[in-house]
């Protein structure tokens, strides 16, 4: 019998659940490398053999089954014998909703249940080899972020499964590169705040992100957060950050923002001084662990500590508005001004009752940005350089932003 070739996984699910199909991927079931190779296929797969169709470039993997061998992510051994049938090669995925497949003439084949699941919104695992894999943690919570507004949830006995996978260790194992690349696509999903309440349920979040799951149980001053406790809080603001379509750098700003208040002394809760240094090493240590981007960990650190600033716009003096912009980078890198609002509008907007109170401050913090423009090319011509010009600058920004503050109050106060 000559060898099978079935559409699998991601491509089955979303097509059954009307959603648009980007990559597919190939299983092909009786075959040997070297007959893949025979037709023109090109090898690329190391741990087990993937290959790339000669025309199309798409994925084409040898049907295999794995076995665990040792610990971590890593620990496995494959066969990929051309014995291995399809339902075996299905069995080995971790949830019913990525383990069917389709035949060339549209047959759909689904030993495990799948479609029945995608019916009833409901992630769960294929077979309890499911807990060999701890990897599988994160793409479960990231599937539940992912598929939150089709009304999907996480089965009870897969999310038993989870939890027992946190308790044995095997998270710890985990490269950081795997957590943070799971981690980064379920920033940029419609609903990122459910892949980290999902790792909460399962006991994972305290492992994985033992920063961020410190803020649960930490109160708030009611009268600026009804929510109260700060984990809430941070999980409504990141809801939010996805709802103005932020950047993932915006996305893990917003979930770092407020780590300092995890370490407010107990004497002074619900009150949270100076929170907003308190929570930079934390920052800086969990992009560190994570191997997080410069660019990420840049901005995150300037929201961290320049939020309240952002909030208080209209308090501060030409001086301190001066300062916060250049901290910012707003006039070298204008892009970084709209990702530090972006950050700070969806904290605002994070608290309960106040989703859709408008952010002000965004006009504020732009006028006076734009109202500091200045031709540096005139001043050249003038004469001015080095350490003068810079002096310069500064005196007209501070004269500009004067006005303009002044101007503001008397249109809106």
């Amino acid at each position: 019998m000559s060898p099978q070739i079935y559409r699998v996984g991601g491509a089955v699910r979303d097509e059954l659940l009307s959603l648009p199909v980007h990559d597919i991927d190939y299983v092909v079931v009786g075959a040997t490398p070297e007959w893949l190779t025979d037709q023109g296929y090109r090898q690329v797969g190391h741990e087990f053999p993937v290959f790339l169709h000669p025309e199309t470039q798409a994925e084409y993997a040898l049907a295999r089954t794995e076995r665990k061998q040792g610990a971590g992510y890593h620990g496995f051994i494959c066969d990929f014998h051309p014995d291995v049938s399809l339902e075996a090669d299905l069995e080995r995925r971790d949830l019913t909703i990525n383990a069917m497949a389709k035949a060339d003439d549209g047959a759909l084949i689904d030993p495990y249940g799948g479609q029945q699941d995608l019916a009833d919104r409901l992630l769960r695992h294929v077979s309890p080899a499911f807990a060999e894999d701890p990897l599988r943690v994160l793409r479960v919570a990231r599937f539940a972020a992912r598929f939150h507004s089709l009304g999907f949830r996480v089965a009870n006995d897969t999310l038993a499964l989870m939890r027992e996978l946190a308790e044995s260790g095997e998270l710890a194992l985990l490269t950081p590169e795997r957590v943070w690349q799971e981690t980064e696509r379920a920033l940029m999903s419609d609903a990122p705040q459910i892949y980290f309440q999902v790792l909460r349920d399962c006991g994972a979040l305290k492992i994985c992100f033992p920063e961020v799951d410190a803020l649960f149980g930490v109160p708030q001053r009611a009268d600026y957060h009804p929510e109260i406790d700060t984990g809430v809080h941070t999980l409504m603001a990141l809801g939010q950050a996805a709802r103005l379509q932020a950047s993932s750098a915006v996305r893990f700003a917003v979930l770092v923002h407020d780590l300092g208040k995890a370490l407010t002394p107990d004497p002074v809760l619900p009150s949270h001084t100076g929170h907003e240094v308190r929570g930079l090493p934390l920052i800086d240590a969990l992009c560190a662990r994570l191997k997080v981007p410069a660019t990420h960990q840049a901005l995150a650190r300037v929201v961290g500590e320049f939020h309240l600033d952002c909030h208080r716009a209209n308090t501060h003096s030409a001086e301190v508005l001066l300062d916060r912009l250049q901290r910012v980078d707003a006039w070298r890198r204008h892009e970084r001004l709209g990702e530090f609002l972006n950050a700070c509008e969806a904290d605002a907007r994070g608290r309960t009752g106040l989703e859709d109170r408008p952010y002000w401050q965004r006009d504020f913090w732009l006028g006076a940005a734009a109202a500091c423009h200045i031709d540096n090319a005139a001043l050249v011509a003038q004469g001015y350089r080095g350490a003068e010009m810079a002096n310069a600058i500064a005196a007209i920004r501070l004269e500009r932003l004067t006005e303009f503050k002044a101007s503001w109050q008397a249109k809106h106060e």
